[in-house]
């Protein structure tokens, strides 16, 4: 369900309708930009009416995507996130979170950003995970009939290799023709966080492929 099908998570649009019939949400609906504020309020009325509407139409539990390091976050759509799984966890529906990496796309999407013949992209490191290999742990999550043993940490999943984004957007850029230079995130919420590896997955996390690399060379 998206707002391109008639589904708001926010205006509430549809949201009861789709969710008939429903045994398990599994949300990865997002905001648009890092502003804290307006993604802290997006993900406080989107988990608000996922539990709301998702209880009255008998859904089972809600899966939902977050992010490696949420913990370590102290401002930025990150920080946002952390207040999104602390509100879905203390919500009436069972509540199971994935925690992934930066996805590959996202390469992509901070050159499109910059519009230009030159691109800065901060050298902070990084395990870029597929898209698609963080969809399927979602939905793996999502069928399982099991519930996690107390204390269980929170699973992640990232990609096999540790790179830098700008390492990353030199690959990229370099089949776009656009230059790719490294600078140190100066302005980035929680740049020294990420720096120190605050974003980096955890010795339970698993690793999947493809790398960035490996993705890159399927991409038309």
């Amino acid at each position: 369900m998206s707002r391109a099908t008639g589904v708001d998570v926010i205006t509430g649009e549809g949201l009861a309708e789709t969710l008939t019939g429903a045994e398990v949400i599994i949300d990865v609906a997002s905001w648009h930009s890092s502003d804290q504020e307006a993604a802290t309020e997006f993900f406080r009325t989107s988990a608000r009416n996922l539990m709301e509407v998702g209880q009255q139409a008998g859904v089972a539990r809600i899966v939902a995507a977050s992010i490696i390091g949420v913990d370590n976050a102290t401002a930025g759509f990150v920080a946002a996130k952390k207040v999104h799984e602390e509100l879905l966890l203390s919500g009436p529906l069972p509540v199971r979170i994935l925690r992934a990496a930066q996805f590959h796309e996202f390469v992509g999407q901070i050159l499109d950003w910059q519009q230009g013949d030159v691109a800065y992209v901060p050298a902070l490191p990084t395990q870029l995970v597929a898209c698609r290999t963080v969809a399927e742990e979602l939905v793996d999550l999502a069928t399982d009939p099991g519930t996690p043993a107390p204390g269980t940490p929170i699973p992640e999943i990232a990609g096999p290799r540790k790179e830098t984004m700008a390492e990353a957007a030199q690959l990229l850029g370099a089949r776009r023709g656009i230059k790719v230079v490294g600078v140190d995130g100066a302005g980035i919420p929680d740049a020294e966080i990420a720096l120190d590896g605050g974003f980096l997955p955890s010795p339970h996390a698993k690793l999947a492929g493809p790398t960035f690399q490996e993705w890159l060379d399927t991409q038309p």
